[in-house]
């Protein structure tokens, strides 16, 4: 039996009743009154325990709360185990920052193309325009739902000069033919593996194939500090570039400016951000790191339940994972096809909701958002996988902070919600 975290278990008392979503053209099962029901399943709750609650008092009793010796700590295990030197990777405050700084320290002519994929947060895209950079759009393969190399080929043109694959849910992407692409027009590949910091490909951890791997700790995602990112580099030369940029475009962060060792002068060399790592964020890092297997594993369990429990119903479920890969299972999936499910996607959702299930969307497709179709003109029809995905998708309750039982409420509840 699961034995429930110490904190952030996945439950909270159920919202107030009184907001309503407008009518949709399917009927919601009626919900028990909210008195009688279960605590509300919060999508993606994190698993908190008594480690990174001591981790983070220490930390506040220091004294030392921003870029510090925690960090270091941090940035040393994460690189310790992806298999690199710990002068190849750089802690920052997001994995939009991280991708930010990887485009800007692997000088791309300002106006370049760097090709994505149009099932992704905006964050990815958005990294992309704030580095002065412009996102080209390559559809999605419809069983991986990760940007198809065919895409990718096609998509190149004489201004192309980057590639940032998205290892979408946990699922690595086609990495030796994205590669061979790279190599043979001589592009950049920036790795968005905000889903995917377990995921390997024929036995190489994602983020270790190209130019840089970005990662994500956001509260959601597999290992958290609340926010937070890292970056991941094969050239140390531009790592220490990257770790610049992050801080001001100063040569001396505050732990070497200020620490016990006497003040140290530092300089500008750079117009660089405010993208830096604390020590407060790293302190749950690092115990979060050190479990980093073992929640996979009760990831990858409640993963199979929900296989083996939801082969039966009129939905779409994830694919296996690739034989030589090792799939992150940080989302798990489900397409609702209104036609074969009797419910469309939107009235799935407020049902689950209704009856204290948090879901999600990852991902309405990009170019469905305003500002996109202003700025560009895209329109979600140009890529009609990612928009078809983007339409039926819902994303199930997955973390290692759940029980069996949260597992078992799920499964029950997706027969009712269906038949309505």
């Amino acid at each position: 039996m699961q034995q429930p975290c110490l904190a952030g278990s996945g439950r909270r008392p159920r919202p107030g009743v009184g907001i309503e979503r407008p009518a949709s053209s399917q009927e919601v099962p009626s919900v028990t009154h909210p008195d009688t029901q279960p605590p509300f399943l919060v999508f993606g709750a994190p698993c908190i325990e008594e480690a990174e609650i001591a981790e983070v008092e220490a930390c506040l009793r220091s004294g030392w709360l921003g870029t510090g010796p925690r960090v270091a700590q941090f940035e040393r295990d994460f690189a310790h185990w992806r298999g690199v030197l710990p002068s190849q990777v750089a802690a920052v405050n997001s994995c939009t920052a991280a991708l930010h700084v990887s485009m800007v320290a692997a000088n791309l002519e300002p106006g370049s193309e760097v090709i994505t994929t149009p099932l992704t947060f905006c964050a990815t895209v958005n990294a992309i325009l704030h580095a002065g950079l412009t996102p080209v759009l390559a559809d999605v393969d419809p069983v991986t739902q990760n940007i198809d190399p065919d895409a990718i080929e096609a998509a190149i043109t004489p201004r192309t000069r980057a590639i940032v694959p998205v290892h979408f849910a946990g699922r690595p992407c086609a990495m030796d033919r994205i590669m061979a692409i790279a190599n043979k027009h001589g592009l950049t590949v920036i790795e968005d593996c905000a889903h995917a910091i377990e995921s390997e490909f024929q036995g190489q951890p994602v983020g270790t194939f190209g130019d840089f791997g970005c990662f994500s700790f956001y509260v959601t995602k597999n290992v958290v500090t609340g926010e937070g990112g890292m970056i991941l580099g094969r050239d140390e030369e531009r790592i220490a570039r990257a770790r610049i940029l992050a801080l001001h475009g100063m040569s001396k962060d505050a732990w070497h400016r200020f620490g016990d060792q006497g003040y140290r002068h530092y300089q500008v060399v750079e117009c660089g951000f405010k993208y830096n790592m604390m020590d407060l964020q790293a302190a749950i890092g690092i115990h979060q790191l050190a479990r980093v297997e073992s929640n996979w594993q009760r990831r990858r369990q409640l993963w199979q339940r929900y296989d083996e429990a939801l082969a039966d119903l009129p939905i779409g479920l994830p694919a296996h994972p690739a034989e030589g890969t090792r799939h992150g299972y940080h989302l798990y999936t489900v397409m609702i096809d209104a036609a074969r499910c009797g419910v469309d996607r939107d009235s799935f959702l407020d049902a689950t909701n209704a009856m204290g299930i948090g879901t999600g969307v990852h991902y309405l497709s990009v170019p469905e958002h305003p500002y996109y179709q202003q700025r560009f003109g895209w329109r979600p029809e140009q890529w009609p996988v990612a928009m078809r995905l983007g339409r039926q998708t819902v994303s199930l309750p997955l973390s290692p902070a759940m029980s069996d039982e949260d597992a078992e409420r799920v499964i029950d509840a997706l027969p009712s919600v269906l038949r309505a």
